[in-house]
Protein backbone atom coordinates (compact mmCIF):
# COMPACT_ATOMS: atom_id res chain seq x y z
CA UNK A 1 0.00 0.00 0.00
CA UNK A 2 1.40 3.11 -0.87
CA UNK A 3 0.11 6.14 1.38
CA UNK A 4 -0.63 9.78 0.24
CA UNK A 5 -1.72 12.98 2.96
CA UNK A 6 -4.00 16.07 1.96
CA UNK A 7 -2.44 19.38 2.86
CA UNK A 8 -3.69 22.76 2.87
CA UNK A 9 -1.29 25.71 1.94
CA UNK A 10 -3.58 28.18 0.92
CA UNK A 11 -5.52 28.91 4.31
CA UNK A 12 -6.42 28.69 7.88
CA UNK A 13 -9.46 28.38 9.71
CA UNK A 14 -10.78 30.70 11.68
CA UNK A 15 -13.59 31.16 14.11
CA UNK A 16 -14.16 34.80 14.12
CA UNK A 17 -14.21 37.91 11.38
CA UNK A 18 -11.87 39.24 12.55
CA UNK A 19 -9.26 36.13 13.39
CA UNK A 20 -7.49 35.66 16.52
CA UNK A 21 -4.26 35.62 14.68
CA UNK A 22 -1.83 34.43 17.93
CA UNK A 23 -3.76 31.79 17.77
CA UNK A 24 -2.31 30.07 14.46
CA UNK A 25 0.62 28.65 14.03
CA UNK A 26 3.01 28.83 12.95
CA UNK A 27 1.97 31.76 10.92
CA UNK A 28 0.36 34.10 14.43
CA UNK A 29 0.69 37.38 12.89
CA UNK A 30 -1.76 39.83 10.64
CA UNK A 31 0.63 40.31 8.84
CA UNK A 32 1.29 36.58 7.47
CA UNK A 33 -2.03 36.80 6.07
CA UNK A 34 -3.85 38.88 2.78
CA UNK A 35 -5.85 41.83 3.30
CA UNK A 36 -9.04 40.98 4.41
CA UNK A 37 -11.82 40.16 1.17
CA UNK A 38 -14.12 37.56 0.52
CA UNK A 39 -13.47 35.98 -2.95
CA UNK A 40 -17.09 37.03 -5.08
CA UNK A 41 -18.28 34.73 -7.59
CA UNK A 42 -17.71 36.85 -10.24
CA UNK A 43 -14.17 36.83 -9.24
CA UNK A 44 -13.73 32.85 -10.46
CA UNK A 45 -14.40 34.11 -14.81
CA UNK A 46 -12.10 37.55 -14.54
CA UNK A 47 -10.13 38.33 -10.94
CA UNK A 48 -7.61 35.63 -10.83
CA UNK A 49 -5.89 37.97 -7.98
CA UNK A 50 -8.88 38.03 -6.03
CA UNK A 51 -8.91 34.31 -6.33
CA UNK A 52 -5.32 34.10 -5.25
CA UNK A 53 -5.55 36.75 -2.21
CA UNK A 54 -9.15 36.87 -0.88
CA UNK A 55 -10.74 34.96 1.55
CA UNK A 56 -13.11 31.47 1.16
CA UNK A 57 -15.18 31.29 3.65
CA UNK A 58 -17.83 33.26 5.29
CA UNK A 59 -18.23 35.33 8.17
CA UNK A 60 -19.15 32.23 10.60
CA UNK A 61 -15.96 30.46 9.60
CA UNK A 62 -13.42 32.43 7.55
CA UNK A 63 -10.60 30.89 5.89
CA UNK A 64 -7.88 33.08 6.33
CA UNK A 65 -6.02 33.33 3.31
CA UNK A 66 -1.88 32.96 4.14
CA UNK A 67 0.06 35.52 2.15
CA UNK A 68 2.52 33.17 -0.09
CA UNK A 69 3.93 36.04 -1.49
CA UNK A 70 6.10 36.46 1.51
CA UNK A 71 9.61 34.68 1.05
CA UNK A 72 9.27 33.68 4.84
CA UNK A 73 6.43 31.96 4.64
CA UNK A 74 7.19 30.48 1.24
CA UNK A 75 10.88 29.08 2.82
CA UNK A 76 8.71 28.11 5.78
CA UNK A 77 6.00 26.08 3.28
CA UNK A 78 8.75 24.39 1.58
CA UNK A 79 10.49 23.45 4.83
CA UNK A 80 7.88 21.85 6.23
CA UNK A 81 6.36 19.56 3.35
CA UNK A 82 9.91 18.12 2.92
CA UNK A 83 9.92 17.76 6.65
CA UNK A 84 6.26 16.17 6.37
CA UNK A 85 7.40 13.35 3.58
CA UNK A 86 10.63 12.41 5.43
CA UNK A 87 9.21 12.21 8.83
CA UNK A 88 6.08 9.74 7.68
CA UNK A 89 7.81 8.29 4.35
CA UNK A 90 4.61 9.49 2.57
CA UNK A 91 4.51 8.41 -1.11
CA UNK A 92 2.11 11.31 -2.43
CA UNK A 93 0.73 14.39 -1.69
CA UNK A 94 -3.11 15.82 -2.56
CA UNK A 95 -2.97 19.64 -2.12
CA UNK A 96 -5.97 21.54 -1.22
CA UNK A 97 -7.57 24.69 -2.87
CA UNK A 98 -4.37 24.93 -5.65
CA UNK A 99 -5.79 27.47 -7.43
CA UNK A 100 -5.93 29.64 -4.49
CA UNK A 101 -2.66 30.10 -4.82
CA UNK A 102 0.19 31.92 -7.20
CA UNK A 103 1.41 29.15 -9.87
CA UNK A 104 4.70 29.75 -9.34
CA UNK A 105 4.37 29.41 -5.60
CA UNK A 106 4.29 25.56 -6.50
CA UNK A 107 7.19 24.85 -8.44
CA UNK A 108 9.05 25.04 -5.28
CA UNK A 109 6.96 23.23 -3.06
CA UNK A 110 6.57 19.93 -5.30
CA UNK A 111 10.53 19.65 -5.39
CA UNK A 112 10.37 19.96 -1.70
CA UNK A 113 8.28 17.26 -1.48
CA UNK A 114 9.87 14.92 -3.54
CA UNK A 115 7.12 12.67 -4.61
CA UNK A 116 4.25 12.51 -6.58
CA UNK A 117 1.85 15.54 -6.07
CA UNK A 118 -1.91 16.06 -7.40
CA UNK A 119 -3.35 19.75 -6.84
CA UNK A 120 -7.41 20.30 -6.44
CA UNK A 121 -8.15 22.64 -9.36
CA UNK A 122 -11.81 22.93 -9.21
CA UNK A 123 -12.82 24.19 -12.43
CA UNK A 124 -14.53 22.56 -15.57
CA UNK A 125 -11.53 23.97 -18.28
CA UNK A 126 -9.01 22.26 -19.30
CA UNK A 127 -6.78 25.05 -20.77
CA UNK A 128 -7.06 26.62 -16.98
CA UNK A 129 -6.10 23.29 -15.55
CA UNK A 130 -3.41 22.85 -17.87
CA UNK A 131 -0.86 25.59 -16.28
CA UNK A 132 -0.44 23.77 -12.67
CA UNK A 133 -0.03 20.48 -14.39
CA UNK A 134 3.17 22.41 -15.64
CA UNK A 135 3.91 22.75 -11.64
CA UNK A 136 2.84 19.41 -9.97
CA UNK A 137 2.84 15.75 -10.61
CA UNK A 138 -0.78 16.01 -12.35
CA UNK A 139 -3.91 17.93 -10.80
CA UNK A 140 -7.37 15.96 -9.98
CA UNK A 141 -8.85 15.41 -13.58
CA UNK A 142 -12.25 18.47 -12.59
CA UNK A 143 -12.98 19.08 -16.54
CA UNK A 144 -13.47 15.19 -17.28
CA UNK A 145 -15.64 15.39 -13.53
CA UNK A 146 -18.40 17.73 -14.76
CA UNK A 147 -18.14 16.13 -18.56
CA UNK A 148 -18.52 12.96 -17.14
CA UNK A 149 -21.12 13.43 -14.30
CA UNK A 150 -23.78 15.56 -17.00
CA UNK A 151 -23.22 12.87 -19.66
CA UNK A 152 -24.31 9.97 -17.65
CA UNK A 153 -26.75 11.62 -15.03
CA UNK A 154 -29.69 11.11 -17.09
CA UNK A 155 -30.49 9.36 -20.51
CA UNK A 156 -30.25 13.03 -21.92
CA UNK A 157 -26.67 13.48 -21.50
CA UNK A 158 -24.00 13.91 -23.79
CA UNK A 159 -21.36 11.77 -24.15
CA UNK A 160 -18.97 13.83 -27.10
CA UNK A 161 -18.42 16.23 -24.67
CA UNK A 162 -17.10 13.88 -22.29
CA UNK A 163 -14.45 13.07 -25.07
CA UNK A 164 -14.13 16.77 -26.32
CA UNK A 165 -12.82 17.02 -23.11
CA UNK A 166 -10.42 13.99 -22.31
CA UNK A 167 -9.06 14.74 -25.91
CA UNK A 168 -8.65 18.72 -25.08
CA UNK A 169 -6.54 17.51 -21.70
CA UNK A 170 -4.69 14.80 -23.68
CA UNK A 171 -3.25 18.14 -25.52
CA UNK A 172 -2.63 20.36 -22.83
CA UNK A 173 -2.10 19.09 -19.65
CA UNK A 174 2.23 18.73 -19.35
CA UNK A 175 2.62 14.39 -18.97
CA UNK A 176 -1.54 14.66 -21.17
CA UNK A 177 -4.14 12.34 -18.92
CA UNK A 178 -1.63 9.79 -17.44
CA UNK A 179 -0.84 11.31 -14.16
CA UNK A 180 -4.31 13.01 -13.57
CA UNK A 181 -6.36 11.85 -10.53
CA UNK A 182 -9.86 10.49 -12.46
CA UNK A 183 -12.59 10.33 -10.02
CA UNK A 184 -16.43 10.32 -9.92
CA UNK A 185 -17.34 11.70 -6.05
CA UNK A 186 -15.12 13.19 -3.93
CA UNK A 187 -15.86 15.44 -0.76
CA UNK A 188 -16.89 18.33 -1.90
CA UNK A 189 -19.26 17.67 -4.37
CA UNK A 190 -22.72 15.42 -4.58
CA UNK A 191 -22.27 11.61 -4.72
CA UNK A 192 -23.07 10.55 -7.90
CA UNK A 193 -26.00 8.40 -6.63
CA UNK A 194 -28.29 11.92 -5.05
CA UNK A 195 -27.99 12.60 -8.65
CA UNK A 196 -29.80 9.26 -10.28
CA UNK A 197 -30.76 6.38 -9.04
CA UNK A 198 -30.07 4.10 -12.41
CA UNK A 199 -28.04 1.91 -12.00
CA UNK A 200 -26.94 1.44 -15.20
CA UNK A 201 -26.16 5.03 -15.35
CA UNK A 202 -24.04 4.22 -12.17
CA UNK A 203 -21.95 1.49 -13.14
CA UNK A 204 -21.20 3.26 -16.44
CA UNK A 205 -19.83 6.10 -15.06
CA UNK A 206 -18.23 4.20 -11.85
CA UNK A 207 -16.83 2.31 -15.12
CA UNK A 208 -14.76 5.99 -16.88
CA UNK A 209 -12.05 6.05 -14.12
CA UNK A 210 -10.84 2.28 -14.28
CA UNK A 211 -10.43 2.31 -18.16
CA UNK A 212 -8.91 5.98 -19.18
CA UNK A 213 -5.63 6.86 -19.16
CA UNK A 214 -5.37 8.51 -15.45
CA UNK A 215 -5.23 7.38 -11.86
CA UNK A 216 -8.16 6.24 -10.60
CA UNK A 217 -9.90 7.37 -7.51
CA UNK A 218 -12.45 6.05 -5.61
CA UNK A 219 -14.06 7.75 -2.86
CA UNK A 220 -14.79 6.20 0.26
CA UNK A 221 -18.74 4.50 0.20
CA UNK A 222 -19.32 5.18 -3.37
CA UNK A 223 -18.93 1.51 -3.62
CA UNK A 224 -21.53 0.83 -1.02
CA UNK A 225 -23.98 3.06 -2.82
CA UNK A 226 -23.84 5.94 -0.77
CA UNK A 227 -26.56 8.87 -1.83
CA UNK A 228 -25.56 11.96 0.25
CA UNK A 229 -25.83 15.06 -1.54
CA UNK A 230 -24.28 18.68 -0.87
CA UNK A 231 -21.38 19.00 1.81
CA UNK A 232 -21.61 17.58 4.24
CA UNK A 233 -24.24 15.12 3.14
CA UNK A 234 -22.12 13.77 1.07
CA UNK A 235 -19.32 12.79 4.21
CA UNK A 236 -21.27 9.65 5.47
CA UNK A 237 -19.82 7.51 8.42
CA UNK A 238 -18.77 4.12 6.36
CA UNK A 239 -19.22 2.23 9.16
CA UNK A 240 -22.70 2.44 8.86
CA UNK A 241 -22.59 0.65 5.33
CA UNK A 242 -21.96 -2.44 7.32
CA UNK A 243 -18.54 -2.88 5.26
CA UNK A 244 -20.87 -5.44 3.30
CA UNK A 245 -17.83 -6.95 0.27
CA UNK A 246 -21.17 -9.12 -1.69
CA UNK A 247 -22.75 -5.61 -3.12
CA UNK A 248 -23.27 -5.14 -6.59
CA UNK A 249 -20.95 -2.02 -7.23
CA UNK A 250 -18.08 -3.50 -4.54
CA UNK A 251 -18.00 -6.19 -7.05
CA UNK A 252 -18.13 -4.01 -10.15
CA UNK A 253 -15.12 -2.44 -9.07
CA UNK A 254 -13.26 -5.26 -7.71
CA UNK A 255 -13.81 -6.66 -11.57
CA UNK A 256 -12.27 -3.08 -12.82
CA UNK A 257 -9.58 -2.80 -11.02
CA UNK A 258 -8.46 -6.81 -11.80
CA UNK A 259 -9.46 -6.04 -15.54
CA UNK A 260 -6.96 -2.84 -15.26
CA UNK A 261 -4.51 -4.75 -13.99
CA UNK A 262 -5.08 -8.11 -16.02
CA UNK A 263 -4.74 -4.91 -19.25
CA UNK A 264 -1.43 -3.58 -18.14
CA UNK A 265 0.72 -7.34 -17.24
CA UNK A 266 -0.31 -8.18 -20.86
CA UNK A 267 0.48 -4.67 -22.55
CA UNK A 268 3.62 -3.02 -20.98
CA UNK A 269 2.81 0.67 -22.47
CA UNK A 270 -0.75 0.23 -20.88
CA UNK A 271 -0.25 3.20 -18.52
CA UNK A 272 1.42 5.43 -20.42
CA UNK A 273 -0.37 4.94 -23.41
CA UNK A 274 -3.31 6.97 -24.92
CA UNK A 275 -6.98 6.34 -25.29
CA UNK A 276 -8.62 6.46 -28.67
CA UNK A 277 -12.47 7.28 -28.72
CA UNK A 278 -13.21 4.86 -31.58
CA UNK A 279 -16.91 5.60 -31.13
CA UNK A 280 -17.78 9.04 -29.78
CA UNK A 281 -21.33 9.64 -29.98
CA UNK A 282 -24.10 11.41 -28.06
CA UNK A 283 -25.25 8.18 -25.75
CA UNK A 284 -22.30 5.52 -26.71
CA UNK A 285 -18.38 5.53 -26.44
CA UNK A 286 -16.02 3.18 -27.71
CA UNK A 287 -12.84 3.59 -25.65
CA UNK A 288 -9.72 1.79 -26.99
CA UNK A 289 -6.81 1.45 -24.82
CA UNK A 290 -4.88 -1.21 -25.58
CA UNK A 291 -5.54 -4.65 -25.31
CA UNK A 292 -9.03 -3.34 -23.55
CA UNK A 293 -11.81 -2.23 -25.06
CA UNK A 294 -14.81 -0.51 -23.21
CA UNK A 295 -18.10 0.55 -24.49
CA UNK A 296 -20.42 2.93 -22.34
CA UNK A 297 -23.72 4.35 -22.85
CA UNK A 298 -25.91 6.63 -21.26
CA UNK A 299 -29.43 5.24 -22.55
CA UNK A 300 -30.13 3.62 -19.20
CA UNK A 301 -31.33 0.88 -17.26
CA UNK A 302 -34.04 -0.14 -19.80
CA UNK A 303 -32.05 0.08 -22.89
CA UNK A 304 -30.30 -2.36 -25.37
CA UNK A 305 -27.43 -0.19 -26.89
CA UNK A 306 -25.53 -1.33 -29.97
CA UNK A 307 -21.93 -0.61 -30.54
CA UNK A 308 -20.41 -0.78 -33.74
CA UNK A 309 -16.60 -0.68 -34.06
CA UNK A 310 -15.68 -2.20 -37.23
CA UNK A 311 -11.78 -0.47 -36.35
CA UNK A 312 -11.39 -2.02 -32.79
CA UNK A 313 -7.86 -3.56 -33.59
CA UNK A 314 -8.02 -7.07 -32.41
CA UNK A 315 -6.90 -9.95 -34.82
CA UNK A 316 -9.16 -11.78 -37.00
CA UNK A 317 -11.93 -13.29 -35.16
CA UNK A 318 -10.06 -13.27 -31.70
CA UNK A 319 -12.28 -14.41 -28.49
CA UNK A 320 -12.78 -11.56 -26.56
CA UNK A 321 -14.45 -11.10 -22.96
CA UNK A 322 -16.46 -9.17 -21.28
CA UNK A 323 -15.38 -9.01 -17.59
CA UNK A 324 -18.36 -7.78 -16.55
CA UNK A 325 -20.43 -10.48 -17.03
CA UNK A 326 -17.79 -12.52 -18.18
CA UNK A 327 -19.48 -13.21 -21.68
CA UNK A 328 -17.40 -14.22 -24.55
CA UNK A 329 -17.22 -12.84 -28.04
CA UNK A 330 -15.42 -12.71 -30.87
CA UNK A 331 -14.06 -10.01 -33.21
CA UNK A 332 -14.94 -10.10 -36.83
CA UNK A 333 -12.25 -11.24 -39.81
CA UNK A 334 -10.91 -7.85 -40.13
CA UNK A 335 -10.42 -7.45 -35.78
CA UNK A 336 -13.73 -5.31 -35.38
CA UNK A 337 -16.45 -5.64 -33.04
CA UNK A 338 -20.29 -5.47 -32.95
CA UNK A 339 -22.31 -6.12 -30.19
CA UNK A 340 -26.20 -5.15 -28.60
CA UNK A 341 -25.85 -4.85 -24.86
CA UNK A 342 -28.78 -5.09 -22.44
CA UNK A 343 -30.00 -3.34 -19.13
CA UNK A 344 -27.54 -0.37 -20.59
CA UNK A 345 -24.67 -2.08 -19.22
CA UNK A 346 -21.13 -1.60 -19.93
CA UNK A 347 -18.97 -3.73 -21.12
CA UNK A 348 -15.06 -3.78 -20.47
CA UNK A 349 -13.46 -6.38 -22.94
CA UNK A 350 -10.32 -8.29 -23.06
CA UNK A 351 -9.08 -10.57 -25.40
CA UNK A 352 -9.54 -14.27 -22.93
CA UNK A 353 -5.53 -14.52 -23.14
CA UNK A 354 -4.86 -11.48 -21.07
CA UNK A 355 -7.03 -13.54 -18.30
CA UNK A 356 -5.37 -15.73 -16.00
CA UNK A 357 -6.52 -19.21 -15.50
CA UNK A 358 -7.92 -18.97 -12.01
CA UNK A 359 -7.18 -15.83 -11.18
CA UNK A 360 -10.07 -13.32 -10.13
CA UNK A 361 -11.63 -11.93 -13.70
CA UNK A 362 -13.27 -14.97 -15.00
CA UNK A 363 -11.44 -17.69 -14.20
CA UNK A 364 -13.10 -20.38 -16.07
CA UNK A 365 -13.06 -18.30 -19.34
CA UNK A 366 -9.38 -17.20 -19.24
CA UNK A 367 -7.16 -19.30 -21.46
CA UNK A 368 -3.99 -17.43 -19.98
CA UNK A 369 -0.84 -18.16 -17.73
CA UNK A 370 -2.11 -19.83 -14.28
CA UNK A 371 -2.75 -17.63 -11.84
CA UNK A 372 0.31 -17.49 -8.70
CA UNK A 373 -1.63 -18.67 -5.62
CA UNK A 374 -1.05 -16.01 -3.60
CA UNK A 375 -4.05 -13.33 -3.05
CA UNK A 376 -3.07 -9.46 -3.07
CA UNK A 377 -4.76 -5.90 -3.82
CA UNK A 378 -2.69 -3.51 -4.90
CA UNK A 379 -3.23 0.00 -3.98
CA UNK A 380 -1.22 2.02 -5.76
CA UNK A 381 -0.52 5.95 -6.58
CA UNK A 382 1.44 5.88 -9.72
CA UNK A 383 1.76 3.48 -12.60
CA UNK A 384 0.01 0.31 -11.19
CA UNK A 385 -4.26 -0.20 -10.67
CA UNK A 386 -5.75 2.06 -8.23
CA UNK A 387 -5.52 5.15 -6.40
CA UNK A 388 -7.86 5.16 -3.26
CA UNK A 389 -8.08 8.47 -2.00
CA UNK A 390 -10.53 7.81 1.82
CA UNK A 391 -11.42 11.64 1.70
CA UNK A 392 -12.52 11.21 5.92
CA UNK A 393 -12.28 14.74 6.05
CA UNK A 394 -13.75 17.18 8.53
CA UNK A 395 -11.20 19.82 8.12
CA UNK A 396 -12.65 22.52 5.54
CA UNK A 397 -10.91 21.33 2.58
Amino acid sequence: MYLMVDVVVNHMVATSNPPNFGSFEPFNQQSDYHSFCFIQASDYDNNQTAVEQCWLGDENLPLADINTEDPNIVSTWNSWISGLVKNYTFDGVRIDTVKHVRKDFWPEFAKSAGVYTVGEVLHNDTNYVAPYTQSLSAALDYPAYFALTTGFQTTNGNLSTLAAVVQSGQSVYDNGEHYMGSFLENHDNPRFQSLTQDQALVKNAMTWPFVQDGIPVLYYGQEQGYTGGNDPANREALWLSGYGEDKPLVQHVKTLNAARKAAASTNKDFYTSSLKFLVDSTNNLAISKPPMLTLLTNEGSTSTPQWNVPNAGYSANQELIDVLTCTKVNADANGGVSIKGSGGNPQVLLPTSALAKGGSVCPDAATGAQASSARSLTVQVLGSSLAIVLSLLVAFS
